[in-house]
């Protein structure tokens, strides 16, 4: 097995462990706290699955970089096997630009998690030198596993793409990641240019969820003009991409791990959704 394709393995292992471990933990009356704000919570589930996802990596991987949402990762396994206690070291959260690396979401959609939805994933995606190469999100509340490898993007093993229509007013669009209190005249607008150029409009309140979506063409593409984190965008960025659609900032520039804005479409109808998506600054 080469390298690239034991990270693809890896990846969904990974994803399917600490989806495995959240969804023992699922409608389950957990704990939710908040973090930055009142409608970005956190639970137990969160810290407990990330744990599993990097447990899962460090068997084969135990020097890669770790890029996680929630607060601490594991020690590396060469420092539990030194008989020394273990220190827990801070996640990095950007994307390194040069070797190997990996980005994970033990939950994305923790909104939906606590409130009972099944809209919710654990996304891991392997990098190296900042691109993505592999990724898997898996949605175990709902029995769906999307896996991306450097050749195709597959929804419980079998071959997917993004969809065929290039009629915008045939199209569902999805504006994806959330704008806080201090940004909703944006979200009103991104909703009005979305629902004046396109057929219909769904929000799903899982990022991870709604580029799966785009890359089997339950959904035509999705848009934010906001600077997404990574976690939230990376492994879906490549799922998209792997079924054969398009990923850009707000400019039409190729979608990086740093780039502002995530416009996500069938390739087909692109200029609409960048369209849309600048009418949110007017």
């Amino acid at each position: 097995m080469n390298d690239l394709t034991l990270r693809a393995e890896v990846a969904e292992r990974a994803a399917r462990a600490g989806g495995d471990l959240a969804l023992g933990r699922f409608r389950d009356d957990i704990a939710v706290e908040t973090k930055a704000g009142k409608t970005d919570v956190v639970t137990q589930a969160d810290r407990d699955a990330q744990s599993r996802v990097i447990e899962v990596i460090r068997e084969e991987f135990p020097d890669d970089a770790i890029v996680g949402e929630e607060d601490s990762v594991e020690p590396r396994s060469t420092e539990k096997a030194s008989g020394q206690r273990p220190r827990v070291e801070d996640e990095l959260k950007e994307v390194p630009e040069e070797g190997p690396a990996w980005v994970i979401d033990p939950i994305d959609g923790t909104n939906n998690f606590v409130r009972d939805i099944r809209i919710w994933a654990t996304s891991v995606a392997a990098t190296i030198d900042g691109e993505p190469i592999a990724a898997t999100n898996a949605m175990p509340a709902i029995g769906d596993y999307y896996v991306a490898d450097a050749e195709e993007t597959r929804l419980n093993g079998d071959r997917v793409q993004v969809s065929e229509r290039v009629d915008p007013e045939t199209c569902t669009i999805s504006p994806t990641l959330w704008w806080d209190f201090d940004h909703r005249e944006e979200y009103s607008r991104a909703v009005r240019a979305i629902v004046e150029r396109f057929g219909d409009m769904r929000r799903f309140g899982c990022a991870q969820a709604t580029l799966g979506m785009v890359s089997t063409g339950a959904l035509d593409g999705t848009l934010s003009d906001l600077r997404p984190n990574p976690w939230d965008t990376v492994a879906g960025v490549h799922l998209v991409r792997s079924a054969g659609g398009k990923v850009t900032d707000i400019e039409g520039e190729r979608w990086r791990h740093d780039s502002r804005g995530l416009v996500v479409s069938n390739g087909h109808v692109h200029d609409s959704v960048l369209e849309a998506v600048r009418a949110v600054h007017g």
